[in-house]
């Protein structure tokens, strides 16, 4: 294992300093208080995020043209860079909405090698199971997306750089490959979370904590409470971009024991927050009052003031998830 300290993905305190200014000052004591940690949060950029949402019928629709109208929307730009693809694969599933479904993967695969990155690879860490190729297989991962052992890291046991800062913590070690990225494309399922109310873009980070060094199911991210661990991986993890699988989600008692819901769409963009807030919406959910999200306003946009809605209007495709009891005040 490379055990080699990273400054990477983060910005030390004295950083900050460049920001200038007594309001800097306030607003970083501020995140200091709320997130319980004195590492410099990396301020999010100005102006409105863009994030696109596109009707898709089925896995049977051609995903690889919604996608690149997307990217396109959005205008990322990945020729030349190191793209990781990070679905959400959780549990031994082919018939439920617990996975991301394999169309959406290998979709993916395919518009990143058009658009001319230097590499794509997929990479997950599940938190309830160490065999994570069997999980892929059962998933169809590894039947219908070609080479895909060659393609594929397990984050779970993949060799791991410290980097300084996590949650009033030292330090965390994460998976090289993670590190090494030039973008990360979070894949989830739009689902709800019988913790977090929503498990979406933001959530799916917790796949690249390496279960080989914090055992499963995660415990240090836990320990430090799931809404700031939420928040923590997408301070480090910055170069981003989410393609939410919507086309069918999990609603009730997700993100395991929920039921499937067919809700027909593909949510994405840069701003991982601006996303989230936009699946919440058409969930049926006030996304301000999901915990994570209120932290996120430090990273990127939840207000729909601050997003710049694309393809469709959110309120024209939303779909009401049901929620478990005691979820109810998350309702629009």
């Amino acid at each position: 294992m490379n055990w080699r300290g990273s400054r990477r993905y983060f910005l030390p305190v004295a950083g900050a300093g460049l920001l200038g200014g007594v309001a800097e000052m306030n607003n970083r004591k501020e995140r200091e208080a709320q997130t319980g940690n004195r590492e410099a949060v990396i301020t999010k950029a100005p102006g409105k995020s863009a994030v696109v949402v596109l009707k898709a019928k089925s896995y049977s629709t051609e995903l690889t043209s919604l996608m690149l109208e997307g990217i396109r929307a959005c205008g990322l730009d990945v020729r030349g860079r190191k793209v990781l693809l990070k679905p959400n694969l959780v549990e031994f599933d082919h018939a439920t909405a617990i996975n991301t479904d394999v169309a959406v993967v290998a979709a993916a695969l395919d518009v990143f090698r058009s658009l001319g990155a230097a590499e794509v690879r997929i990479g997950e860490g599940p938190g309830h199971r160490r065999d994570t190729y069997d999980i892929a297989a059962l998933a169809r991962y590894r039947g219908e997306i070609p080479g895909f052992d060659r393609l594929f890291t397990d984050l779970n046991r993949d060799d791991v750089t410290e980097v300084k800062g996590f949650a009033g913590a030292e330090s965390i070690f994460l998976p090289n490959t993670a590190l090494q990225a030039d973008l990360i494309v979070s894949l989830p399922k739009m689902k709800t979370h019988h913790w977090a109310g929503a498990t979406l873009s933001m959530k799916n980070f917790f796949g690249l904590v390496p279960g080989s060094v914090y055992g499963w199911p995660k415990n240090k991210l836990h320990h430090v409470g799931i809404d700031l661990a939420i928040f923590e991986l997408n301070r480090i993890f910055r170069r981003t971009f989410a393609i939410v699988d919507g086309i069918v989600g999990m609603e009730g008692n997700g993100p395991i024991q929920g039921t499937p819901k067919a809700c027909g769409v593909l949510v994405m963009g840069s701003d991982l927050a601006a996303v989230d807030a936009t699946c919440c919406r058409i969930m049926g959910i006030a996304p301000e009052r999901i915990r994570y999200l209120a932290l996120a306003r430090m990273l990127g946009n939840i207000d729909a003031s601050e997003i710049e809605q694309r393809g469709e209007n959110p309120a024209s495709v939303r779909s009401d998830f049901t929620l478990i009891s005691g979820f109810q005040g998350l309702r629009l």
